[in-house]
């Protein structure tokens, strides 16, 4: 990441050198209050918005930002706004795939300047992720190698998770994949976190000692 990159507010702080962010949100309202503004500045400042999420959720995303002035369908025309399904990223080919998905976020994240957008503001909500598949190592796996990714960009990458739908072990293992997360409403640094080697060491015990129990 370039160390002069303008800093950028977001649920009552600003985003520096650490741009992958977990956002631990109680309810809807909790989500929208703090991602809603996030998204609205950099559509007024001509960077771009690539939120997955569900096609319900994503209606409400759409009237939020109408209701503060966006021309939502002039932004996906042009690609400055595009709000894809699940299906069309994590899950594409029908499984999760940390490979695939750390190479569309590569592909995502270059191709904002030949898209002439400055940044891109990534970001997912991930509820469904606890639900829809049985390995949750591969999610870890996948949280943890981003941050070998993303120090080569500017660009900030959310993950939005419902407290409610989190076990306590899922929780403590995002927490500890993320530089910086949102409690509480408020962006800070994270005590919790692990550096990428150390915890993907982990990982590869836990599966060694998956495969000896079976």
């Amino acid at each position: 990441m370039n160390q002069t990159a303008a800093p950028i507010a977001f649920a009552g702080s600003t985003l520096r050198s650490h741009r992958h962010v977990c956002a631990f949100f109680t309810s809807a309202a909790e989500e929208s209050r703090a991602m809603l503004p996030y998204m609205t500045d950099g559509l007024t400042q001509g960077e771009r918005i690539f939120h997955t999420i569900d096609h319900g959720p994503g209606q409400d995303l759409s009237a939020g930002l109408r209701s503060v002035g966006i021309d939502v369908d002039a932004a996906q025309r042009t690609r400055q706004l595009e709000m894809p399904t699940p299906q069309e990223t994590y899950m594409r080919g029908g499984r999760f795939d940390p490979d695939a998905m750390l190479a569309l976020v590569r592909e995502v994240l270059d191709s904002s300047a030949d898209l002439g957008f400055s940044l891109t503001r990534l970001s997912a909500h991930v509820d469904w992720v606890v639900a829809n598949w049985s390995s949750a190592n591969d999610w870890v796996e996948y949280e943890t190698r981003l941050n070998q990714l993303l120090p080569r960009y500017d660009d900030p990458v959310i993950c939005a998770y419902d407290c409610d739908t989190l076990g306590a072990g899922m929780a403590m293992d995002v927490l500890r994949t993320h530089p910086v997360v949102i409690i509480g409403g408020m962006l800070q640094e994270n005590p919790f976190f692990v550096q990428p080697d150390e915890l993907l060491r982990e990982i590869d015990g836990r599966r060694a000692q998956e495969q000896h129990s079976s």
